[in-house]
């Protein structure tokens, strides 16, 4: 596969523009490539833009299988109404996304790849003077990009512990917007100078939350340890996926606030993943607390880890059970 993750894209993708009032016109297949927007359009000056992330997968019999599809729609629905943007009905942002992915189907990988379909909103309305409001007008779009893995089953992850600083404002955590990453950028970059850190884990006021681009979950014996949702930060699906898988499982759930300090006790019996559409979930090998490393049991994947990640593969690809209806068969 070319590029790294997420910089090769199918040859088609989805665009609907607005009006002034909203309304959106029919969805056209377009050749991938440059669009046309004002320099004065209200998402380049105050970041009217949101966005989801899921995925198709090709099964070992050959069918493409999009994943809780529904479940990405409606989160979208919510993005865009936190942010007042314009947005298509969720049942035409469904056919949009099958209608795309449909049309990309040649292009959908084999696994252990996958296809990350990425359905958008940006607001167009050419005015710079709408700091105080939002977009009148807004444009759909749906991209398509053949992925590999975003992190390997096998390597486990260097995290830095962030106890100071919030990952963004809490009362908008929850939207899937570009402007949330980028407030995560420089805690993380320096992480990563400093540490040699994969991602940051953000504790503000040594509270957990998410890192930059993952929710986080703690394993001991048979529970499964996470913090109770918030609108300080997404509400991921794949985080959904393996709290129900887990359930399935016969494991206890606990949704509560877990402590830096209760990390750091659990560190040498527990594991630590992360979980996400692109990370699916990764293991959590150290933890830097305050520059100190803290080894998550050996510093391997641990079984639990390891158990429910293939779990879940195994319904995407097909080869498993589609108990809880999570998936979407996409035919020509």
């Amino acid at each position: 596969m070319a590029g790294s993750f997420g910089t090769t894209f199918a040859p088609l993708m989805a665009v609907s523009q607005s009006d002034a009032n909203g309304v959106y016109e029919p969805v056209t297949m377009q050749p991938f490539g440059p669009i046309s927007l004002s320099p004065a359009a209200h998402v380049l000056h105050y970041g009217s833009a949101c966005f989801e992330g899921l995925k198709a997968h090709r099964g070992e019999d050959g069918v493409v299988r999009l994943f809780r599809l529904d479940a990405h729609v409606n989160r979208l629905v919510q993005t865009a109404s936190l942010m007042h943007l314009p947005h298509p009905p969720a049942a035409f942002m469904t056919d949009a996304i099958y209608s795309t992915v449909q049309a990309n189907l040649d292009a959908i990988p084999a696994q252990p790849d996958s296809a990350y379909v990425r359905p958008m909103i940006i607001g167009t309305e050419p005015n710079i003077g709408a700091a105080g409001h939002p977009s009148t007008s807004a444009s759909f779009m749906v991209l398509v990009s053949p992925v590999g893995q975003y992190f390997s089953a096998d390597k486990a992850l260097r995290i830095a512990v962030e106890t100071e600083l919030l990952r963004t404002t809490p009362m908008f955590g929850r939207a899937k917007a570009g402007a949330n990453y980028a407030l995560a950028l420089p805690p993380t970059m320096a992480a990563e100078a400093a540490y040699e850190a994969d991602q940051v884990l953000f504790a503000p006021g040594g509270d957990i939350q998410e890192t930059g681009a993952s929710n986080v979950m703690v394993f001991t014996e048979n529970t499964l340890i996470t913090p109770p949702l918030s609108d300080a930060f997404l509400h991921g699906v794949t985080r959904d996926s393996i709290i129900q898988l887990a359930r399935d499982n016969g494991m206890t759930i606990e949704e509560r606030h877990i402590s830096v300090d209760e990390l750091v006790s659990l560190a040498p019996t527990g594991e630590v993943a992360l979980t996400g559409t692109a990370a699916i979930m990764a293991p959590v090998g150290t933890l830097i607390v305050d520059g100190q490393e803290v080894p998550i049991r050996d510093g391997k994947p641990g079984d639990t880890t390891t158990a429910l990640r293939a779990q879940l593969r195994a319904i995407q690809q097909g080869t498993a059970p589609d108990t809880h209806g999570w998936l979407t068969p996409v035919t020509r």
